[in-house]
């Protein structure tokens, strides 16, 4: 959540910080500001609302100076308000700090300071951070940053500027991700790496409990007592025009269309002669009989991966699995023990309540393998093992490529371990794995068969509430179809399984009522229609999903998207598609902010 960039060199800050925070404008945010060193004084301009207010005004009140420190947020305490809005500055005005995460003893800090004299202006945890700097300054600020960070409970990446030192920055990590950038003359750091790029791929992941001195010089890693850590330099694979628009209208229609593209570079590589192989995986087969249990875990679209998960991984490899939510799972007392897999599912690999429940599960024993697309992230560095996801930048608030390259992990990870399990069939592996290996053409057919939906958004459009059905793995994609429209469209949306209708939810169904019917898994059609005659008998309109050929569907259906032929397992990555372009356009049409919806986060690092 939020999103913070620094940068020291010989180029002016504020064109730096501002591209910076441009690029962080995905991951969500309700008001933004930047400090400058100006040499010798700390100068600081803060706005609510978009960046755009910021730079408004930054034409009446600018700043020069080679390094400073930037900042997007997303209020936790406090409103967002201008006063609220980061950097936030101390008394003396030596320091300045910009802060992502959650400040838990930020009560008693405040309590403590305020009897020692210092004065609040806002209402955020993050200003005990430099009020405590001012506390501990004694000369050097690496110290004051080291004294003060010890006394935080909770999670932070901070960013700090002196106004003492000119060409300086000062971090710190623990539970939040910070990246440094590496130039020539110059130095950055930020919370994520799109914010980097345009300026230099070669970076370095800071880790929990690391502090950095930045200049444009150099940049120097300590530990918590000061002592200098030898840290890697990586380069970052991809390039700028990865995290572009492309000439599309929205990242989130770009990334959608990207998801053939995406799929391929995910499953092909790990297909080689015919047969799966999980290079980051293989040392676990031997271990694989002695699991009684896989227990998935994630929160939002990727917990809605888990649940299409749990599907595939308990049929093929006849184990007991849950998908269970993160959030849940931390606070509860498991039954976790050394036969329990943990597939701890993230896009960002920095979700708080992901990160809790992995920690939780691993004291217990369980053995963790982590989906994940971040090289590097908190989640990939606690796991024993570790899938990539090879998804690319997802710039979006609202996955897409993101869940679907879940899915299709999680699909060769079933399949890998059936066969090594030898609960399926040698020819019934190879069949599967066709399967798989014509994922990324069948999504593209899914939105080459489905041209319609932007017609459908418009007929659709003035809808208040609406409700996805759908049985077996149908019901797991209308748990992520429902996410979708709500998230975007801020139109009321709810999934059931189709079966628990009667129990209850038709009686909400009424007249002209929207339902979203699934029926792709033909097993489950006949099911499936029964359903959706209860609704039209109560007066609701139907858009359907039904394999592509089916002719069935149209005698009950008002409208119908169609979904290519697909193996029943693994049905979810077509047919999801359809339902976000139907999600995206229904936004469109309604006029919503697509790929920054109000009040949400790209990566939810805060409890």
């Amino acid at each position: 959540m939020c999103g913070i960039v620094g940068y020291t060199g010989s180029s002016s800050a504020v064109p730096v910080l501002l591209s910076g925070l441009k690029r962080l404008e995905y991951r969500g945010y309700d008001s933004a500001g930047i400090a400058v060193n100006t040499g010798g004084s700390l100068q600081m301009v803060k706005a609510s609302g978009h960046l755009e207010h910021l730079m408004e005004r930054l034409k009446s009140t600018p700043l020069s100076g080679t390094s400073g420190i930037g900042h997007t947020r997303w209020a936790t305490h406090g409103a967002p308000t201008d006063i609220n809005a980061h950097p936030h500055m101390s008394n003396d005005g030596q320091f300045a700090v910009v802060h992502n995460g959650i400040i838990e003893n930020y009560a008693q800090l405040r309590e403590e300071l305020t009897e020692n004299g210092f004065q609040f202006s806002s209402e955020t945890d993050t200003e005990v951070i430099v009020h405590l700097l001012e506390y501990y300054d004694q000369g050097d600020p690496k110290v004051a940053v080291m004294k003060a960070a010890s006394r935080l409970e909770g999670s932070y990446a901070l960013g700090v500027v002196c106004a003492r030192f000119p060409d300086t920055l000062y971090t710190a990590r623990l539970s939040s991700p910070l990246i440094l950038g590496v130039g020539i003359g110059e130095s950055f750091f930020a919370s994520d790496v799109t914010a980097l790029v345009r300026h230099t791929k070669n970076v370095i992941y800071m880790e929990d409990g690391e502090f950095a001195c930045i200049t444009p010089r150099g940049i120097e890693v300590f530990d918590s007592t000061g002592a200098p850590i030898r840290k890697t330099v990586s380069r970052v694979a991809w390039d700028v025009e990865a995290a572009e628009k492309g000439g599309y209208d929205h990242f989130m229609l770009k990334e959608i269309m990207e998801q053939p593209r995406a799929l391929k570079l995910t499953i092909e590589p790990r297909i080689r002669d015919g047969r799966i192989v999980l290079d980051e995986f293989e040392s676990f087969r031997a271990q694989l009989p002695n699991i009684r249990k896989v227990v998935i875990t994630a929160c939002g679209s990727a917990y809605h991966a888990g649940c299409v998960g749990r599907y595939v991984i308990e049929q093929l490899c006849r184990i007991p699995v849950e998908a269970e939510l993160a959030s849940e799972l931390r606070y509860r007392n498991p039954i976790i023990d050394s036969s329990t897999l943990l597939i701890v599912v993230s896009q960002s690999g920095e979700t708080a309540d992901t990160i809790a429940a992995l920690k939780e599960c691993k004291a217990r024993g369980a053995t963790v393998l982590a989906v994940v697309n971040v090289v590097g992230s908190t989640i990939a560095k606690l796991a024993d093992y570790v899938l990539y996801t090879w998804a690319g930048p997802e710039i979006a608030v609202a996955t897409t490529k993101g869940y679907t390259t879940q899915v299709a992990v999680l699909d060769l990870f079933a399949v890998w371990a059936a066969e090594a399990l030898g609960t399926i069939s040698a020819q019934s592996c190879a069949d599967y794995v066709k399967q798989l290996l014509s994922l990324p053409e069948r999504a593209q057919r899914a939105i080459d068969l489905n041209p319609g939906i932007p017609a459908l958004a418009r007929q659709y459009k003035a809808a208040d509430a609406m409700f996805f059905i759908g049985r077996n793995i149908d019901y797991a994609i209308c748990l992520e179809g429902s996410l979708k429209l709500k998230e975007i469209s801020y139109i009321h949306s709810e999934a059931y399984a189709a079966g628990e209708l009667k129990h209850g939810t038709i009686a909400l169904i009424d007249e002209g009522r929207l339902v979203v019917a699934l029926a792709c898994q033909e097993a489950l059609f006949d099911k499936m229609m029964s359903n959706v005659r209860e609704v039209k008998a109560r007066g609701a309109q139907v858009l359907a999903a039904a394999l592509e050929g089916n002719r069935r569907i149209l005698s009950q259906a008002d409208d119908v998207l169609y979904i290519p032929d697909t193996d029943p397992l693994f049905l979810a990555i077509p047919e999801i598609i359809p339902l976000q372009l139907f999600a995206y356009y229904m936004a469109r049409e309604n006029g919503c902010d697509i790929d920054k919806p109000k009040n949400l986060a790209k990566s939810v690092t805060v409890e």
